[in-house]
């Protein structure tokens, strides 16, 4: 079987994860198909972009001993097949969801291509009502209030990112990850995906797949 990317809670910067090199610590989860126990499996090299600097890092695989299915054990600056780390990703879509910039001088500053940036709203926009509904129902489930619908659907799953990252942060340990992490983890790193199949959630030992619109 094809190998699967786990994203996990990464408190560490981008420099200090690169720097650690095959010596990074990761923790090693359940097997996500079948609650089996996983085993070191190697791994692989892949690039990340920050600040318009690319890095080199390292990415762990675990095997499942029961299944045998492969993982990618992916830290949460990291979305699935974009070299840019999340908070940039962020950065450009808080822009536009607040109003307080163009995508232009968003890719300016985070310096990278105009082209690069709009993808990326554009992206979160096409996949916004279903996330909106996905990150809703996990801030209730981990005590959040619950939100209205909102007419803008950008705004809306901005919004429901804050709410549910803030009742992930009472548990402990979310609020050094930071909220993009966050989200990156527990949506699998497909906030921007080219998919518009709804996320699962697994925070510690919980896993449950919100509804759609």
């Amino acid at each position: 079987m094809p190998p699967v990317s786990i994203v996990l809670p990464c408190a560490l910067s981008v420099d200090a994860y690169a720097a650690a090199g095959r010596q990074v610590e990761v923790e090693r989860p359940d097997c996500p198909d079948c609650a089996g126990s996983m085993i070191g499996w190697f791994g692989y090299t892949r690039h990340v972009r920050e600040a318009g600097r690319c890095l080199s890092i390292w990415v762990p695989r675990a095997r499942c001993e029961a299944c045998s299915v492969t993982h990618a054990l992916l830290p949460a600056f990291c979305s699935k097949n974009r070299l840019d780390v999340v908070e940039s990703l962020g950065t450009a879509i808080d822009a536009v969801a607040e109003g307080t910039s163009g995508i232009r001088p968003v890719a300016e500053r985070l310096d990278v291509p105009y082209s690069t940036a709009r993808g990326w709203v554009r992206r979160f926009r096409a996949r916004a009502s279903t996330l909106a509904v996905a990150f809703a129902a996990v801030g209730v489930e981990l005590g959040g209030p619950a939100l209205t619908p909102m007419a803008d659907p950008l705004a809306w799953a901005r919004r429901a990112i804050s709410v549910s990252w803030w009742a992930a942060s009472a548990l402990g340990g979310w609020v050094a990850v930071g909220e993009w992490r966050f989200a990156s983890s527990v949506c699998g790193g497909t906030l921007v995906a080219t998919n518009t199949n709804s996320p699962w959630f697994v925070i510690g030992k919980r896993r449950f797949m919100p509804p759609v619109p």
